[in-house]
């Protein structure tokens, strides 16, 4: 919000160029002229009868006048009375009267006349009163004893002042008494009451008068009033105490305040409505006072005459009253004669109209004599309220005096006459400048004075030509005004006054300066009570004007405080506190202009606390509780949220009890028996929880039986022969009451048995002893305290203790479904043998020998745990072409139950893994030689290894393939009749008569011919092909580091990814140090993927003649199937991580094949 005042130099000059068109010319005060009153005293002057009494009359003319005084009509010679003096150079009276004199000695009518040669002006009569507050009579004021609901009108009568007391009432310790629509105090002083109460007995009703003009409080006698009481009480209708009867009359002077008043009785207590017949109450200026018993109009007019009717109702009826009121008028000027200067021969009229009711009479005098025998002047003529002057000659000078005059008042005007010959003279000072703010209107003053009245002319510039036109305003004053003055109106302006005795110029100089402009102003701020805040304030300003910048604070100064930081451009106010809300001003003020920008500042906080808390409607089990909400700081409260003590049990400690929203002042409550409840309450709004409110009254409920019992009842044994029964005991009030105890109850399930009951201590647990293994009991637990028990418990059934199962499982038999995977059956053992709640068959199984190698290992068990009563289940994670045990027993709760025999199964051979590695060496021309070993998991018997290879060109083109199968007791193989100087690439593997195992590739280069060695010998002697080839080392040094640095972050090498993407399923075996399991893709497949990079990349495996279902796989120490079927977890039992017994890489080429290779 912006706001900009612009302040001009000429402002105030043209109020004082409006006040000289008003009152005409003002005569220098180097010139003749007659008397002018510039100040006297009121009309009715009321002194102060303790001071010396001031009677003001001041004139001003040429030559300077003399003064003198009437009283009450008749001449007052001052120097008669030593108590009267006259200031030096003044017409003011000084009447001594502090050593002894008495005001009341001159009391009377005062005028002052000031004279000179040409005339003489009188003024007002003034008429002086000493101030009266005189003390109140002696009466004896009798008690008043009044009828509960009776009016009563207690009389103040306060003595006769000068001017009128003001009277209110207090009582002995000078408190003003309460005053309502049923009690209140009239025009007249008197206190009304319209009906009384049994409060309204008191001794010391008592109607002070203040008279301010003697500053003196005068006292009545108390009054004491006693009210009695009656019942019933009878109500009746309105009727008024004031005014009397149905009508009245009041008459009001035009421009006064009017007040009329209605006080009615009655029971219930009227109230009262304001009408005007025939019109409508005046807008704006009409107020009621005293509860609506007074109707107050303010500068009244003859408008506002008519009738007001005031209507008193209560439930019983209604009465009214209606005063006409008459609007007279003192004397008031329409047309007020002015000073009027003329040149000898010259013509004029003083015109003196006024009006008032009635109508005034107007009379003229001449130096304060009655005109009609007054000294004639042929030159003037009266007519009516018109003296008309013709050819007025240098004697016509006087001064006139108009009066207007009817019963309610006058009014006295002085008027001179001036004649005067005088050439022209300009009383503005010569070069004065005049500055002034772009876009606002520049008065050019010309002040002047002649006689005749001489002519103004403008001119801007030294030569320039008269000014006219639309673009202007010539006053008559002579002040020229350029409306809306731009740049270019800056320059000199020359005023020329002529009249018939001669001509004067002067020049005054305008300059237009560019308007101070706020171009960033203050934005609205929101801060949280302890922040900070920024209001910027840039402004943009004429070069020439030094502005200065103020910081407001709600239109007022900023407090004093080190937190306001005011800067060059900006106000910062740091640790904010709620005092600092509040609209922020930034004011640019320059000696021309003026510009200011206003933002609002919001402080937030957390609310106050609520306060006042009431519990009201106490019943035993509810209550309700009410707040009178504190301060929202700015942010409304959005909730309340109510907590409660108890202070039997956990006194200082507060818990939740309810919330409700932020427009609610009072809530319901919920109670328990038994409790010493306190509440209290915290107002919460989006800054944050008040502080709490201080605590309600506390409030104790009766206590009562229990209304629920314990939850959570269980019987589990803990041994074979006992039951714990447990339960979640009752918490706090929940108890209802003193005593809290438990009846804890059990018998066994379905024998027909009585309960065993007992009653324990506010305990959780209670042990029963001597149970049979593992049987159905049904079990309650109820609670009880000193008033009873609570309702009847719901029963829960439990076990006694479990033991370990006595039984294995029976008819272990093995299928096998692949090289990797088993299913196993068994035979249930009879539920009752379980003696427990049955968990599951848990299967132990373990690798007793590789078939393949013939050599035994260490017996690593393995644990599967099937849930439920299963009979078969599934072995994952076989080993191919391997010799195992399992066996498998039954669990409860307490643990396994003892093992079935072992059953011994082997499983079918498999593919192999690759080889170990593969090894190309001894490059010739044509021939290379490959070294292997044989795969790590052969899986089965070894029939033959495949080596296939192809060449690879210069574009990395794949020739064709050729294949070589190697008998299985092979380990290395000479390549001959190879292409030189030639890449091969290889790929080698493995059978079983299952089938082929994982590939192992590698490359290879054959050596160049002899001739070709002997032109690259000569190349490399070459110094310029040994730099280049040292810059090319040097370059895959820098990317061998790369790919080392990549590959430690998980990369991989891009054949090994090939083998991964490759790998037969069928042929990859488990390692058996891994102890996880791999993913099914689905309920069908039955042959378990292998982890790690052995997963094949569609991760899917082949379907065999096995329809098991995966719910047959069991579980390991952690293992479970997901939801979609597939198996997740790991074995369990120890470990051993078997040495690795190859190396799967290959070597890389040797220095002199890449060299090979890159020519």
């Amino acid at each position: 919000m912006m706001t900009k005042k612009t302040i001009s130099a000429s402002r105030a000059s043209l109020i004082l160029f409006l006040c000289q068109m008003i009152t005409a010319l003002e005569v220098p005060l180097d010139l003749s002229q007659p008397p002018t009153i510039t100040q006297q005293s009121p009309k009715d002057y009321i002194v102060d009868p303790r001071e010396n009494i001031v009677i003001q009359c001041e004139a001003k003319g040429k030559p300077p006048p003399s003064f003198s005084w009437t009283r009450n009509g008749t001449h007052f010679d001052i120097d008669k009375d030593a108590r009267v003096t006259v200031k030096p150079n003044s017409g003011t009276l000084v009447i001594n009267i502090m050593n002894g004199g008495k005001a009341e000695a001159y009391e009377g009518v005062y005028q002052c006349t000031a004279r000179n040669e040409r005339g003489a002006a009188i003024s007002n009569n003034i008429v002086i009163r000493p101030s009266r507050s005189p003390l109140w009579t002696k009466e004896k004021v009798e008690p008043k004893h009044v009828r509960e609901g009776d009016p009563l009108v207690l009389h103040c009568s306060p003595p006769v002042g000068l001017p009128p007391p003001i009277i209110f009432w207090m009582d002995n310790s000078f408190q003003r008494l309460p005053q309502n629509e049923r009690v209140s105090q009239g025009l007249n002083g008197d206190l009304y009451f319209s009906n009384v109460k049994p409060e309204d007995t008191r001794e010391d009703y008592i109607c002070y008068a203040r008279f301010n003009h003697t500053q003196t409080i005068q006292q009545k006698q108390p009054i004491s009033v006693k009210v009695f009481s009656t019942k019933p009480l009878t109500e009746r209708r309105p009727t008024l105490l004031t005014p009397v009867g149905s009508t009245s009359n009041k008459v009001e002077l035009r421009g006064n305040v009017l007040l009329l008043e209605c006080i009615a009785e009655g029971l219930p207590t009227p109230v009262i409505r304001w009408i005007k017949e025939g019109g409508e109450l005046p807008i704006n200026r009409t107020f009621f006072e005293n509860f609506k018993k007074t109707l107050k109009i303010i500068e009244v007019s003859e408008a506002d005459s008519g009738k007001y009717k005031c209507v008193a109702r209560n439930p019983l009826g209604s009465t009214h009253h209606t005063i006409t009121v008459t609007v007279k008028a003192a004397p008031y000027w329409i047309t007020a004669p002015r000073n009027l200067v003329l040149s000898p021969g010259e013509d004029g009229t003083l015109i003196c109209r006024a009006n008032g009711n009635p109508k005034p009479n107007i009379s003229w005098l001449t130096n304060g004599v009655p005109i009609a025998i007054a000294p004639e002047d042929p030159s003037r003529k009266v007519d009516g309220d018109t003296i008309i002057f013709s050819d007025v000659q240098e004697r016509s000078s006087a001064v006139y005096q108009c009066n207007a005059s009817n019963e309610y008042g006058y009014l006295l005007a002085n008027a001179f006459v001036n004649v005067l010959a005088e050439p022209p003279r300009i009383l503005t000072p010569a070069n004065k400048l005049y500055q002034i703010i772009a876009n606002n209107p520049a008065l050019l003053d010309c002040a002047f004075f002649g006689s005749p009245v001489p002519e103004i002319e403008w001119f801007k510039g030294v030569k320039g030509s008269i000014l006219h036109g639309d673009l202007y305003v010539f006053h008559d004053n002579g002040t020229l005004e350029i409306p809306v003055a731009q740049k270019d109106s800056t320059g000199t302006y020359t005023c020329v006054a002529r009249n018939k005795l001669g001509k004067v110029q002067n020049e005054v100089h305008l300059e237009v300066k560019d308007p101070t402009m706020i171009i960033k102003q203050p934005e609205y701020k929101i801060i949280q009570k302890g922040g900070q805040v920024s209001f910027e304030c840039t402004i943009k300003h004429d070069r020439t004007l030094m502005p200065t910048i103020t910081w407001l604070k709600d239109n007022g100064e900023l407090p004093v405080d080190e937190r306001f930081i005011i800067h060059k451009d900006s106000l910062a106010i740091m640790n904010v506190t709620d005092k600092d809300d509040g609209t922020y001003t930034c004011v640019a003020n320059t000696t021309l202009d003026s510009v200011s920008a206003s933002a609002v500042l919001t402080v937030v906080d957390r609310p106050d606390p609520p306060f006042d808390l009431e519990l009201t409607d106490q019943l035993e089990r509810s209550i309700q509780l009410s707040w009178i909400p504190g301060y929202d700081n700015n942010s409304p409260i959005t909730n309340f949220v109510i907590e409660y003590e108890d202070g039997m049990r956990e006194p200082g400690v507060w818990h939740y009890q309810t919330e409700v929203h932020g427009t609610q002042t009072t809530v319901q409550l919920k109670l328990s028996p038994y409790v010493n409840y306190s509440f209290r309450v915290i107002a919460v709004n989006e800054i944050g929880r008040s502080q709490p409110s201080e605590a309600s009254e506390q409030y104790l409920t009766k206590a009562a039986k229990p209304d629920e019992n314990p939850s959570g009842v269980q019987g589990i044994g803990s041994e074979p022969d006992n039951l714990v029964i447990i339960w979640e005991p009752l918490k706090g009030f929940q108890s209802n009451g003193p005593g809290l105890q438990y009846k804890v109850s059990w018998r066994q399930k379905d024998v027909g048995d009585e309960w065993t009951s007992v009653i324990v201590a506010n305990v959780s647990k209670y042990i029963v002893s001597g149970t049979p293994t593992f049987v159905p009991y049904e079990i309650k637990v109820q609670a009880l305290n000193d008033l009873g028990y609570a309702p009847e418990p719901a029963e829960v059934i439990g076990h006694s203790g479990e033991d370990l199962p006595m039984v294995a499982p029976g008819n272990v038999q093995v299928h096998i479904v692949n090289s990797t995977l088993a299913k196993v059956h068994w035979d249930p053992v009879p539920l009752k043998t379980v003696r427990g709640h049955l968990q599951g068959y848990r299967i132990y199984y373990w690798k007793v020998q590789s078939l393949s190698k013939r050599r035994r290992r260490h017996v690593e068990k393995k644990i599967l745990t099937f849930s439920g009563n299963k009979t078969h289940g599934m072995l994952p994670g076989l080993e191919p072409y391997s010799s195992y045990k399992l066996n498998v027993r039954v669990v409860n709760g307490k643990g396994e139950g003892p093992a079935s025999p072992d059953k011994l199964f082997k499983t079918p051979e498999g593919v192999p893994s690759s080889p170990s590695f593969l090894k190309i060496s001894n490059p010739t021309l044509d021939s290379l030689t490959l070294e292997w070993g044989p795969p790590t998991h052969p899986n089965g018997v070894l029939i033959a290894y495949t080596l296939k290879f192809q060449p690879i060109n210069s574009t990395h083109e794949l020739g064709p393939l050729i294949e070589i199968r190697i008998p299985a007791n092979e380990t290395s193989l000479i390549l001959s009749n190879l292409n030189y100087s030639t890449r091969y690439k290889f790929y080698f593997y493995a059978q079983t008569s299952v089938g082929s195992g994982s590939q192992i590739t590698e490359e290879a280069v054959t050596i160049m011919d002899e001739a070709m060695a002997s032109r690259q010998v000569d190349i490399a002697t070459q110094g310029w092909f040994i730099g280049l080839m040292c810059a090319v080392a040097l370059l895959i040094l820098i990317l061998l580091i790369v790919c080392f640095i990549r590959r430690n972050k998980g990369g991989k090498y891009p054949v090994k990814e090939k083998e991964d993407a490759h790998a037969d399923p069928e042929i990859q075996p488990m390692k058996e140090d891994d102890g996880t399991f791999g993913e099914y893709s689905d309920a069908e497949d039955h042959k378990p993927l292998k982890k790690g990079s052995r997963t094949p990349s569609d991760r899917t495996v082949k379907k065999e003649d096995s329809d098991d279902s995966l719910v047959d796989y069991g579980e390991g120490v952690n293992g479970q199937f997901n939801e979609d079927g597939s198996f997740i977890g790991q074995y369990s039992g120890k470990k051993e991580k078997e040495p690795a017994e190859g190396n799967e890489s290959s070597e890389a080429p040797s220095p002199v094949n890449a060299m090979n290779s890159f020519v």
